[in-house]
């Protein structure tokens, strides 16, 4: 029987394809399982600054007592490929899992944990959602998760904020979709008078960014809120308002109702900044269009030449934009809220070039990409 059932084998193409399967699916799907788990368990880090047993990993890690059940799961990280033991003792193999391990590179193994746990599931159950009629809501986003996420874009949102904040004088700023608060960070640190408010529309993340800020040692310059920006308590006093990998989290028809809000914060001469990605580009924006999409809550990604004409039809004049990173598929939009009949001077900004991957910020956003499009591991926000 067991020769028939061979012959039988080596006469069809089965296990061709199935090694062909294994190779460029299974294996592939199965790392990025291993190591988003590995990375927000702490074991890669762990593994990183020392070789560990299972006891030593359980002990550190707070993992349980079953020693045997961890083991099986560290193995399965060895066939793959990621781990190697010896003695007992694991260790770090693989290059994506000592890349990944670096505290560094946190947002790199954000956007791994984000395609495992979101994206890849969004996938897999969008026909059962269409035909059951579901929809995701915010509450199915993980706020923090995508606040970390969204660091694989910050050199290039850097470079584009270094295009819009004065140097001396005092700058008042406000962030709408705060997120970390790592782009206020960036902001203060290029003038020492800047103050802002930064403004998320979920609690956890704002509290998140008020320890963060505090940290940097900068609470008494940012001014932390939970709000929506349809509804936020606030005058025309900013010198610049940004809002960075945010616009899809409002539908469509909206957006020029939602600009000209945004516009109202401004004093007369100040300055929009917009950063986002837009249809086209890398399969994970696509993906990223897809989860917008099905959410109950927002809408798809911008057209670029799109996105311009609702920036001027929310009355902000010079609109123009750029691409930030090679591709154009993740741009800056900029805009004036110059006064009726006035020529619109350059807001905030520190100078009047305008173009991607400039300065410092430019320069580290090539390093880390190799030229290549960073946006296909864009988070949200």
């Amino acid at each position: 029987m067991m020769l028939k059932a061979l012959m039988n084998l080596a006469g069809s193409d089965r296990p061709a394809l199935s090694l062909t399967l294994a190779r460029q699916l299974s294996k592939p799907v199965y790392r990025a399982c291993f190591l988003a788990s590995a990375a927000s368990s702490g074991v890669l880090r762990r593994l990183a600054d020392r070789p560990s047993d299972v006891p030593a990993l359980m002990a550190a890690l707070d993992l349980g007592t079953d020693r045997h059940r961890l083991r099986v799961w560290l193995d399965v990280g060895v066939r793959l490929g990621d781990l190697r033991v010896r003695d007992g003792h694991y260790r770090l193999r693989s290059r994506a899992a000592k890349v990944l391990a670096r505290p560094d590179n946190d947002c790199f193994a954000a956007m791994v944990d984000q395609l495992v746990r979101h994206h890849g599931p969004l996938l897999a159950d969008a026909p059962d959602m269409l035909r059951e009629g579901r929809r995701l809501s915010l509450a199915d986003q993980d706020g923090p998760l995508v606040a970390r996420v969204s660091r694989v874009l910050e050199p290039a949102v850097e470079s584009a904020v270094e295009r819009v904040v004065r140097r001396r004088g005092p700058v008042r700023l406000l962030e709408l979709g705060c997120g970390s608060g790592t782009y206020v960070r960036y902001a203060a640190s290029l003038n020492p008078e800047l103050t802002a408010v930064a403004v998320d529309l979920r609690r956890d993340v704002v509290e998140q960014a008020a320890a963060n800020l505090a940290g940097w040692g900068l609470a008494d310059r940012v001014e932390t809120r939970v709000g929506d920006l349809r509804t936020l308590r606030a005058g025309p006093e900013f010198d610049l308002v940004t809002l960075h990998n945010a616009i899809y989290y409002f539908p469509s028809e909206e957006r020029v109702a939602v600009l000209a809000r945004a516009r109202s914060f401004l004093a007369p001469g100040g300055t929009l900044l917009l950063t986002t990605g837009c249809r086209g580009g890398p399969a994970a924006l696509h993906v990223l269009d897809l989860w917008c999409q099905y959410g109950d809550f927002g809408g798809p990604l911008p057209r670029a030449a799109e996105l311009a004409g609702q920036l001027a039809s929310a009355g902000l004049a010079g609109v123009r934009s750029h691409a930030l990173v090679p591709g154009g598929s993740f741009r800056a939009f900029v805009g004036t809220n110059a006064p009726h009949g006035a020529h619109p001077r350059h807001g905030a900004g520190a100078r009047r070039g305008w173009g991607g991957w400039g300065g410092r910020a430019g320069a580290r956003a090539r390093r880390r990409s190799g030229g290549q499009d960073p946006a296909g591991g864009a988070g949200t926000r």
